[in-house]
């Protein structure tokens, strides 16, 4: 499978109280190729957790990797960051759509259907997400 790993998809996966958790270990289970992130995912993943280690054996036990160098897409951040200043995206949403935007056949897998519904990438279309059902 190909795709983007959000901030709460790698909590969900790592807390094993998290309501999602057993949808995050079984997106994780067909994970056949490491999952697409940044560092703002990874920075807030190791907020939420408490546990860099944690975080950082993520990477080294290839579910994830870092894909994605925020300063290389200044521009498009901040003109992403202009045109949903109604929802104060944080950093690490915008990152997640310049991600989509450059890899198109990955999904987003993320707890934030709200959110990443009304996102868009290349600014029409619709990011394709995998979310845990409602």
């Amino acid at each position: 499978m190909k795709g983007i790993a959000d901030t709460g998809f790698l909590v969900a996966f790592a807390n094993t109280n998290d309501s999602h958790h057993e949808w995050a270990v079984s997106v994780a289970s067909g994970v056949t190729e490491p999952l697409l992130t940044c560092e703002a995912v990874l920075a807030e993943t190791a907020f939420h957790l408490k546990n860099v280690p944690l975080v950082l054996d993520m990477i080294r036990d290839g579910l994830i990797t870092l894909a994605f160098d925020g300063k290389s897409h200044l521009s498009h951040l901040e003109a992403l960051a202009t045109r949903y200043s109604d929802r104060q995206p944080d950093l690490a949403d915008l990152c997640l759509i310049r991600m989509s935007e450059l890899n198109p056949l990955h999904r987003i897998i993320t707890i934030d259907r709200e959110d990443f519904r009304i996102y868009r990438r290349n600014k029409r279309e619709v990011i394709p997400l995998i979310c845990p059902p409602d």
